[in-house]
């Protein structure tokens, strides 16, 4: 009903000073009706809990417990509020006067009821170790709601002392008593965070020798559960020990290692200049420790390497002379790929063993490859494609090293194959290269390919020439050419009769690699002995007729 009436009283008045300061007197009178509601209530508890049973013991304590809390805050938020009355307001110096009066009595309680929950926590320590099953859990669930309450007592203690100084009241006594009981408990969260950490890396440890262990694996998820609230108790621990002015960089450096996930808030200089300090110290025992070992295994690591490098190659030359060797029809891609591939496994091998050897665990590494290889495959799809269509090649051969071929719109020599590119030499020795994909998907024209090649030549001469003269000019100087094959016979026929010519087809059969010798020689002599021979070779001709009309 009081409360009742102090809003409407808020809602009714002006937001002038002088209501304001009516406003919080009310307001003050409210608060202190309600904490001697509170005490008297916190008196009936404790009195009960003189008769009570041990059955229900537990209950009221954890009762009395939250009207503890409640009374503090409510004391606090009174301390605040009388804070910002006027200094010679007589309420003001009446309520200063009666919380210098009761406050050692209020500190007294306060640690008393600090010390039966340290007491508490002991007793349900002991007896956890005797359960199992649900009354296991239900005992630990129980003990962690106690230390989250330890903690609720330091923060509500500290509101305590902050308000009271805000009022003139000195709390030194009870700021140094405060920290040295929260100094000690998080010393004792540190200890039990290193302890539980330790404990989880062990059980990981055995893990991985009996992967299939149920009980190492719920040893494990109780282990981490535990070690992670221990952590969450200990960043409360330490953002209320920095309220207190008290260091905290040891601490924040614990929760920076052990934590798996931190927050920016407890990073500073002193705590990354710690961390790298530990983690040099560390490295440097370990280096002192165990030089001569690492010494050792680095000397077996390179002796392993250089021993493998030299196998590789001689893999290499071995695998490339027996080729070379058989009369296998292999193309020239299929050889590099093969040898390749024989002293690239062996060369892996070899790092494979050299690895283990310095301790490096090959499973985990093994599976890194095969997700990096994954991501680069995908980010690659293109040259994938390059590498599909350069399988396709190999395997249909239509062309091979030192061919003349066109494709991609391009002709020239190939000089190289690989699995991703061809490398063209073009007729004015320029270089291409060209995606296999590329290629693979166009039309692929061999000139070179097989070892016979027919010239194809075409000569006109006039109508008035002799046909039959011109025919046995050209069979001759087609028989007379050492190049030009007999088998198959050449072939020299009239073919078309042209607008202004007599056109006959000459088409010998050579060598592929004497193709160009023989064109050019025959067109050579075609038309030195038509000269000769007086056969003309016409040029095209159009007669121009003109009419005049008479007017």
């Amino acid at each position: 009903m009081k409360k009742l009436t102090l809003s409407l009283l808020l809602l009714v008045l002006p937001f002038s000073g002088v209501a304001q300061d009516v406003s919080r007197a009310a307001e003050i009178g409210a608060l202190e009706q309600s904490i001697e509601y509170r005490v008297q209530r916190l008196r009936e508890v404790s009195e009960q809990l003189e008769k009570t049973t041990a059955h229900t013991r537990s209950a009221l304590i954890y009762r009395r417990d939250e009207r503890s809390f409640q009374l503090l805050e409510e004391v606090t938020l009174l301390a605040r509020l009388t804070s910002g009355l006027p200094s010679d307001d007589s309420q003001k110096s009446q309520i200063v006067e009666q919380l210098r009066t009761h406050l050692p009595r209020v500190s007294d309680v306060t640690f008393t009821r600090l010390g039966e929950l340290d007491q508490r926590m002991e007793e349900q320590h002991s007896q956890l170790a005797d359960l199992g099953g649900v009354d296991r859990v239900r005992a630990s669930a129980y003990l962690q709601s106690l230390e989250s309450m330890k903690l609720r007592y330091f923060s509500t203690i500290l509101d305590l002392l902050d308000s009271l100084a805000a009022v003139g009241l000195p709390s030194d006594a009870e700021r140094k008593r405060i920290s040295a009981i929260l100094l000690a408990y998080t010393e004792t969260l540190v200890g039990m965070v290193e302890f539980s950490a330790e404990a989880s890396r062990e059980i990981e440890r055995r893990l991985k020798v009996s992967p299939s262990d149920a009980e190492l694996a719920a040893a494990l998820g109780f282990v981490t559960l535990k070690r992670d609230t221990q952590i969450e108790h200990l960043a409360r621990a330490v953002a209320l020990m920095g309220r207190l002015d008290i260091d905290t960089t040891d601490y924040r450096t614990v929760l920076v290692r052990e934590s798996a996930g931190v927050s920016m808030g407890i990073f500073d200089r002193g705590v990354i200049t710690q961390m790298l300090e530990e983690g040099w110290t560390t490295t440097r025992e370990a280096l002192v420790k165990n030089s001569p070992d690492i010494v050792l295994k680095l000397f077996v690591f390179m002796v392993i390497l250089l021993v493998f490098r030299v196998l590789s190659r001689l893999v290499r030359r071995g695998v490339g002379a027996a080729i070379d060797r058989s009369n296998s029809s292999m193309s020239t891609l299929l050889r590099d790929i093969m040898v390749s591939a024989s002293a690239g496994s062996v060369m892996v091998l070899g790092i494979l063993m050299a690895l283990s050897q310095i301790g490096v665990s090959l499973g985990p590494a093994l599976a890194g490859l095969g997700v990096a290889g994954f991501i680069v495959g995908f980010a690659l799809q293109d040259t994938l494609g390059n590498f599909a269509a350069g399988g396709m090649i190999l395997i249909y051969r239509p062309y091979d090293v030192d061919d003349l071929i066109e494709v991609a719109g391009v002709s020239g020599l190939v000089k190289k194959m690989t699995l991703v590119s061809t490398t063209i030499a073009t007729y004015d020795n320029q270089v291409l290269v060209i995606p296999n994909s590329k290629i693979w998907g166009d039309v692929i024209k061999n000139v070179t390919a097989q070892k016979l090649r027919r010239v194809d030549l075409e000569f006109g001469i006039a109508y008035s020439d002799d046909v039959e003269h011109a025919e046995r000019v050209l069979k001759d100087l087609v028989e007379a050419h050492e190049l030009v094959l007999s088998s198959p016979e050449p072939m020299i026929k009239l073919h078309t009769l042209g607008d202004s010519s007599v056109n006959f087809i000459v088409r010998p059969w050579v060598r592929t690699a004497d193709y160009w010798t023989v064109y050019w020689d025959i067109m050579r002599e075609v038309k030195m002995r038509f000269d000769r021979e007086g056969i003309s070779i016409p040029f095209p001709q159009r007669d121009v007729h003109v009419y005049e009309e008479k007017s």
